[in-house]
C-alpha cells in the first residue's frame, strides 16, 4: 500500500534524558496508538525518517512500521520539530485498520495558477488553505487535491464545497452538519487600483450617455 517503509524498536527508557541521549545516538523518539491498542513507544533511524518527510507524500500515504517483526500500518499524526536545527525531536503514528474509514490531512495542489483570469489581469494569488482533513478508507486516501483555479476571476475565491474529491473521499468540515465551515481555500485579490480604474470608467460612461 506504501512506498514508505522503516524499521522501528521499541522503546523502554522513557523521559527528557532518555529522549536526549536516543537523538544524540541518531535516533527520533516516536509513539504509535489507535486502533484500539495500547500505546507503543518506539525509536527509529532520524537520517532516514528526516529523509522520507522531505517528500509531501510522507504526510499523506500509508506508511508501514517493521516492529520486532511485525508490520503496522499507520499515518503520520503529528511532528515535532527542533525550532532551528534540520531535526526531527519527535513523531506521533496512528495504526489504520483496512476497511475502517480514517481521518487524514491532505496537501493541495493548485493549478493553471499564471494563467488565471484573475493572474492575467494582474490579480495576486493568495492561497488561504494549504491542506484540507479528509475522511475515507485507507485504500481511497488521496496523495494530494488538485485544484484547478483556470476560470478564478479577480476578486473571487473558491471554498471547501468547490473542490472536487476523488471517490471515497469526504471533506470532514463539510461533515458536520449545521456546524459545517465551508472556508475559502484560494483567491485572487485585484491589482491594486483596478476597482478605482473601473469605477472611474464607469463614472465616464455614465457622463458620456448624458
Amino acid at each position: 500500500m506504501s512506498d514508505f517503509n522503516f524499521d522501528a524498536q521499541i522503546r523502554t527508557e522513557i523521559g527528557t534524558g532518555a529522549s536526549r541521549r536516543l537523538r544524540h545516538a541518531g535516533l527520533v523518539p516516536a509513539v504509535l496508538y489507535g486502533a484500539d491498542k495500547e500505546p507503543v513507544s518506539l525509536t527509529l533511524d532520524h537520517n532516514k525518517i528526516n529523509k522520507a518527510q522531505e517528500n509531501e507524500a510522507f504526510y499523506s500515504h500509508v506508511l508501514t512500521l517493521n516492529i520486532d517483526g511485525n508490520s503496522e500500518e499507520v499515518i503520520v499524526k503529528a511532528v515535532q520539530r527542533h525550532p532551528f536545527k534540520p531535526k526531527l525531536m519527535h513523531l506521533d503514528f496512528q495504526r489504520i485498520v483496512r476497511g475502517t474509514a480514517m481521518n487524514a490531512s491532505v496537501p493541495l495542489h493548485f493549478i493553471n495558477e499564471e494563467d488565471s483570469v484573475g493572474a492575467r489581469a494582474g490579480g495576486t494569488v493568495m492561497h488561504l488553505l494549504n491542506e484540507v482533513e479528509v475522511r475515507c478508507l485507507p485504500k481511497d486516501l488521496p496523495e494530494y487535491i488538485e485544484i484547478d483555479i483556470l476560470a478564478l476571476e479577480a476578486g473571487q475565491s473558491l471554498h471547501l464545497h468547490d473542490i472536487t474529491l476523488p471517490q471515497g473521499v469526504e471533506l470532514v468540515a463539510l461533515s458536520k452538519g449545521e456546524d459545517s465551515q465551508d472556508l475559502s481555500v484560494v483567491t485572487i485579490k485585484p491589482a491594486k487600483g483596478a476597482s478605482e480604474d473601473d469605477d472611474a470608467e464607469g463614472a465616464d460612461s455614465e457622463t458620456t450617455e448624458e
